[in-house]
């Protein structure tokens, strides 16, 4: 048992994988990862009309915009949408494989990713966790059973997840994008709705064994922590979940896409909150009122936006990010109210000054370079405390990987 543990221990928790292209018209099958414009139906509508008539990962997945009380019908749909496309011979599937993935974002800037699958007997979503992969921001046990029960019967997993590795060096993406001539090529398309574009590379055997040996590096620098969650925490909770029940070799895996933190790509966008059926005034002087009766050392400045007006007022808080201290209010003082969580100034705005009875909280963000560490020393930071850039250029579903079979 011992030598288990200790094969455990020096394997690296990230590995090749069996995984699934679409055959035909990759633009038409991406599509953006389902927790983004939550608020915006018409982005969503415009999808639904660019992917009508061709197989699409549309048909694949359920937008959050969408989510119900009772998503079974939902459900169902989609999982027989998943096995007709298997019947169908829809994909392509590319064995035993890494996938250098290079995405020319909306901002003109080149972001690398490696897709491959994670072990996740290595991953920890639970406070105080100790695993090789660790959740960046507490996780709502609640928001687990949805997600759950949509992969438990689905048999191909599409995922949104993006985990970040702590490379200073940026020594395995350098080696990927100085090699990627001699690679095969296999895509490269406009990406929907203003996203930028994208290419996917398939490594050889010899940079498959020295990204592996790049990467164990990296996390004996960081006290055996590989990967911090960057985005689809939640997707990946309800992953491991499922393992946790079954304990089968099939549900032992989950698709990602492992990007580098100090890639020039990653900013770390903080993500507003927007609260609905709420007077706006009365919401912010609560808030005030609250962090006035607690105290702190760290001050905080907010901008608070609605129709029809705007106040900005600081507080003082024990929470050393502003957001950890509207998270703290909100969850103690409001935890009926209905919030969504936005990226982006100016989508905040539009939304909560939109209609009466809306309110908008606009803060500043953690730094990137603040997370292993943060992680490593505290654990888990606030949920929804921060976004790795715009919502266009979030991950698209493209890459898949049969779950199916699992006895």
């Amino acid at each position: 048992m011992s030598f288990q543990n200790t094969d455990r221990e020096n394997a690296l928790c990230f590995s090749e994988a069996d995984i699934l292209l679409p055959k035909q018209n990759m633009e038409k099958f991406a599509v953006i990862a389902c927790d983004q414009f939550t608020s915006e139906p018409g982005y969503w509508e415009k999808v639904r009309d660019f992917t009508a008539g061709y197989n699409t990962a549309y048909e694949l997945i359920l937008p959050e915009i969408y989510l119900k009380d009772d998503n079974r019908d939902a459900i169902r749909r989609i999982n027989s949408n998943m096995e007709k496309y298997l019947r169908e011979g829809a994909f392509n599937e590319i064995k035993d494989s890494f996938i250098f993935v290079r995405r020319l974002q909306s901002d003109g800037i080149i972001r690398e990713g490696l897709i491959g699958k994670i072990d996740l007997r290595e991953y920890s979503y639970l406070p105080g966790g100790s695993g090789k992969i660790r959740s960046t921001e507490k996780t709502v046990i609640e928001r687990i059973p949805p997600r759950a029960e949509i992969r438990r019967g689905a048999p191909i997993e599409l995922p949104h997840v993006m985990l970040l590795f702590d490379d200073e060096s940026d020594g395995v993406m350098k080696y990927l994008e100085g090699r990627k001539e001699e690679f095969e090529k296999l895509y490269g398309f406009e990406l929907f709705g203003g996203s930028g574009s994208i290419e996917g590379y398939r490594l050889d055997v010899s940079a498959k064994e020295q990204v592996k040996k790049l990467l164990k590096e990296t996390e004996q620098k960081n006290d055996g922590l590989l990967f911090c969650v960057g985005d689809g925490n939640h997707s990946l909770a309800a992953a491991k979940s499922i393992y946790e029940q079954s304990k089968s070799e099939c549900d032992r895996y989950a698709l990602v896409e492992i990007v580098n933190i100090h890639s020039p790509a990653i900013n770390f966008e903080p993500i507003y909150r927007v609260l609905f059926d709420v007077d706006p005034d009365k919401t912010a002087d609560g808030f005030i009122r609250y962090c006035e009766k607690k105290g702190g050392r760290y001050r905080h400045d907010f901008s608070c936006v609605y129709k029809g007006g705007k106040r900005e007022f600081s507080v003082l808080s024990d929470f050393s990010l502003p957001v950890a201290a509207l998270q703290d209010f909100l969850d103690s003082e409001m935890p009926k109210v209905k919030i969504d969580y936005i990226h982006g100034i100016d989508s905040t705005v539009n939304i909560a000054t939109s209609a009466e009875n809306r309110v908008g909280f606009i803060f500043d963000g953690m730094k990137k370079s603040e997370l292993f560490s943060a992680v490593i020393k505290d654990g888990a930071l606030p949920r929804k405390t921060f976004s790795m850039g715009h919502a266009l250029d979030k991950r698209f579903y493209l890459e898949g990987r049969k779950i199916g079979n699992r006895g």
